[in-house]
C-alpha cells in the first residue's frame, strides 16, 4: 500500500488499513474523485464509479466517519420516526426513503415510537444527539417543544402522510381526510346507510383523526347524521379489527358496511367476518385505506384508498437531502393523490 497524504494515511497503512490515498492509487483517480464518489456517487460517471468502488471494495476501505463528519459539519446520516414496525403500513415508503437516500451517499437511522408522543420525543433527541443532519417524521402533531427545539439545533425536519397547504411546516404527503371522504362517498352511493369504522386512537394521531372527519364529511353531504356513526378506537393490528369488528356487529341495528382506517384492521375484520359466518359483501362490506400488499392477498380481495407509498418516500429523501445542502426550507408542500381501488369487498347493503 502506498503512504496516503491524509491526516491519518501513515499510522493508517502501518497497520494494514487502506486509506483515501490507497483507494485513489488502486482506482487511478484523485483523492478528491474518490471523496465525490462517496459522497455523491449521482456526480461522477459510471465507469469511474464502478472502478474506485471495486477499489473500495478490493482494499476494504472504510472513510473516516468521524474526521468527515468534523469537516463537513454534517454526517451523512438521516433520521426517520415511525409510528410501527408491527405491520406493512409505513414499509414500502421507507424502503424507497433509504434506497434514495443511499443513491446520494447517505445512510438512515431508524426509530419507532409505537404511536407514543413522549416516546417519539426521546427518539428525535437521541438522533439529533447522533448527529443526523434531518429528520423525517410522520404527521404534523407534537410538541411545539419538540419543533423548537429541531429549530434550536438547526436540523430540518419533513413531515410526511399528510398534506395541508396551510401547516407551517414542509410536508410531502396527501389529504387523509379528502381520501377518506371520497371512499364514504361511494360507500354512500352503494347505499349503505348504516355505516361503522374501526379506527386507530384518534387523540395523537392527525392522520387517524383526518380519516374519521373524512366519513363525517361524506355524511353530511348525503343528509346522514354523523351522531349515527358507529365508531371504534383500537391499535392497529390483525387482532384489534378482529375484536373491533365483533363489537360493531353486536350492534343494533347492525352495521352494513365497515370502514377500517387501514388495510391491517380491515384484514382482521374480513377474518372475524368469515368466523362469524358473515359473507362479504353479501352479508357486510368492508373497506381499507392504504393498499399494502395484504389488500389483494384477503378473499375477497379489499377495496380500499390506494398511497402512493413509494413515491412519497422517493420523493421525501430528495426533499430532505436538498433541504440539508440548500439550508433553506421547502418553498410549499408538496400534495401527492390517492385513488379509490375498488376491489370485491364492497357492495350495497344486506337486504
Amino acid at each position: 500500500m502506498s503512504q496516503g497524504n491524509d491526516h491519518s494515511g501513515q499510522s493508517d497503512t502501518a497497520a494494514g488499513i487502506a486509506t483515501l490515498a490507497d483507494v485513489a492509487e488502486r482506482a487511478q483517480v484523485s483523492t478528491a474523485t474518490v471523496s465525490r464518489c462517496l459522497n455523491a456517487p449521482e456526480r461522477v460517471a459510471k465507469p469511474t464509479r464502478e472502478r474506485v468502488l471495486a477499489a473500495v471494495q478490493e482494499l476494504g476501505y472504510s472513510p473516516n466517519f468521524g474526521a468527515r463528519a468534523l469537516a463537513a459539519r454534517r454526517t451523512g446520516t438521516v433520521g426517520a420516526v415511525i409510528p410501527t414496525m408491527d405491520n406493512a403500513i409505513f414499509a414500502r415508503a421507507i424502503q424507497a426513503f433509504q434506497e434514495e437516500l443511499r443513491t446520494h451517499g447517505v445512510t438512515l437511522l431508524m426509530a419507532c415510537s409505537s404511536y407514543r408522543p413522549e416516546i417519539e420525543d426521546e427518539q428525535i433527541r437521541a438522533l439529533v444527539a447522533r448527529g443526523a443532519d434531518a429528520l423525517l417524521l410522520i404527521g404534523h402533531q407534537r410538541s411545539d417543544a419538540i419543533y423548537q427545539f429541531l429549530e434550536r439545533r438547526g436540523v430540518p425536519a419533513l413531515v410526511a402522510w399528510v398534506h395541508d397547504s396551510d401547516a407551517p411546516r414542509p410536508s410531502i404527503g396527501f389529504d387523509n381526510r379528502k381520501a377518506m371522504q371520497e371512499l364514504t362517498r361511494e360507500v354512500i352511493r352503494q347505499g349503505h346507510r348504516h355505516i361503522a369504522v374501526i379506527t386507530a386512537e384518534q387523540r395523537d394521531n392527525d392522520r387517524a383523526r383526518a380519516r374519521v372527519e373524512g366519513i363525517c364529511d361524506a355524511m353530511l353531504a348525503a343528509g346522514l347524521s354523523p351522531d349515527d356513526l358507529a365508531l371504534v378506537e383500537t391499535p392497529y393490528s390483525i387482532e384489534h379489527g378482529r375484536q373491533a369488528f365483533a363489537r360493531l356487529m353486536r350492534r343494533r341495528p347492525r352495521p352494513g358496511v365497515v370502514i377500517c382506517g387501514n388495510d391491517v384492521l380491515a384484514a382482521g375484520a374480513l377474518q372475524m367476518a368469515r368466523e362469524m359466518g358473515l359473507h362479504v359483501p353479501g352479508d357486510v362490506s368492508i373497506t381499507g385505506f392504504d393498499d399494502i400488499e395484504v389488500a389483494t392477498l384477503v378473499d375477497p380481495a379489499l377495496t380500499t384508498v390506494h398511497v402512493p407509498h413509494r413515491a412519497m418516500g422517493r420523493q421525501a429523501a430528495q426533499l430532505l437531502i436538498e433541504m440539508v445542502r440548500s439550508g433553506a426550507p421547502l418553498a410549499e408542500n408538496v400534495e401527492l393523490k390517492t385513488d379509490l381501488r375498488l376491489r370485491g369487498t364492497l357492495g350495497p347493503p344486506p337486504g
